[in-house]
């Protein structure tokens, strides 16, 4: 068995408030030792308040904040042993990167040579040492991002912080960013907490990811976990793409079957409790759906749009009121056209339940 991780970073019930706006309320996750952990969510969910209380830039009105076990909720910053890297790289304009780098080691009091010895080494891993006579205002969007990883890296910090921080990068950086960053995770082993927007972001990095709604945790868990079992309709919506789709559906008096527009099918387990004439929203994943022979076909939707991604296709069906979707290789797509009818069909353990009401899933 494998042996269980530290807990890095704990925040319980902890509440921060902007006037009558409750940013992060009664917001409670662990994040254990040396994992990538990330904040997931739109704007406006609380991403960048909870970083700033794990770091103490903000006080919480309540809770409690622990790293490494010690109590900082109320504590002075410089001893939290935190790094925080900000979405607008918050560089010293003035100063080379040289400076940059070396400006919190010479906060520290660390020895002239370490500081020369540290910049250089971290210049290296992050192929800047042809820019460190350079200022930061004649770097790329990419080097300055470097940049600012290295001067929170250069003081080797227990925990590591990003807000946000490829947001202002164009795709093909953003991609090459997000491998560095996996990279120097893997090499330096130490704690991330990363804050982003984007799907893709969060489930190709984090190894645990908490989605964040109106400041509080809705589900955490690994990018499989919440792939395969999201807790309610907003995290279905928020991981996967193409996104699930999302059907509305009934019960027949008996609960024995749900009424949907591809027939009536049974319900997925039979110890899940659906009272008769429930309305259900029923969740099917697009890469779910598969084209059918015309004797298995659950439904004969109509082809609406095609969008075309490289090597898969995702084509816009409509049946029955309802629009969903489906993903395709490209070889299986080539011929379809706008107009067709698709038969398709699908196997019915793979389908979501939530309810009608709340949007919390049938488990």
């Amino acid at each position: 068995m494998a042996e269980k991780r530290k807990v890095a970073l704990r925040l319980h019930g902890v509440t921060k408030s902007y006037g009558a706006v409750t940013a992060i309320r009664s917001l409670s996750f662990d994040v254990e030792e040396g994992r990538f952990f990330v904040l997931f969510g739109p704007s406006a969910v609380g991403k960048t308040t909870t970083l700033r209380t794990i770091a103490g830039l903000v006080a919480p009105e309540a809770g409690r904040i622990e790293i490494a076990g010690q109590d900082v909720t109320h504590a002075p910053i410089a001893g939290r042993g935190i790094s925080m890297v900000f979405q607008s790289f918050a560089l010293y304009p003035h100063l080379s990167v040289y400076d940059n780098f070396a400006y919190p080691l010479r906060e520290a009091k660390t020895p002239r040579r370490d500081i020369e010895r540290r910049v250089k080494e971290t210049a290296e891993m992050l192929r800047l040492s042809h820019r460190l006579a350079s200022k930061p205002g004649t770097l790329s969007g990419g080097e300055q991002q470097r940049v600012a990883l290295g001067r929170s890296l250069i003081g080797r910090p227990r925990l590591l912080l990003l807000d946000e921080p490829l947001t202002n990068l164009d795709a093909k950086l953003r991609h090459d960013m997000r491998a560095e960053l996996k990279r120097l995770h893997r090499q330096f082993g130490m704690t991330i907490v990363y804050a982003t927007p984007d799907e893709l972001e969060a489930l190709s990095m984090g190894e645990e990811i908490a989605v964040l709604r109106d400041g509080s945790v809705v589900q955490q868990g690994s990018p499989d976990e919440l792939y395969d079992a999201p807790a309610d309709l907003y995290v279905a919506s928020k991981v996967g793409s193409p996104h699930m789709n999302l059907i509305d559906v009934g019960t027949d008096a008996a609960a024995a079957a749900l009424e949907t527009p591809f027939g009536p099918i049974e319900p997925p387990a039979a110890k899940i409790k659906i009272a008769g004439g429930e309305r259900l929203i029923m969740g099917i994943r697009p890469a779910d759906l598969r084209i059918a022979d015309e004797s298995s076909a659950l439904a004969r939707p109509a082809v609406q749009l095609i969008e075309p991604l490289g090597d898969v296709t995702v084509v816009s069906l409509s049946s029955s009121g309802q629009s969903y979707r489906i993903l395709l290789p490209e070889a299986q797509a080539v011929d379809i056209k706008v107009g067709d009818t698709l038969p398709v069909a699908f196997d019915t353990g793979r389908i979501h339940l939530f309810r009608g009401h709340d949007g919390s899933a049938l488990r």
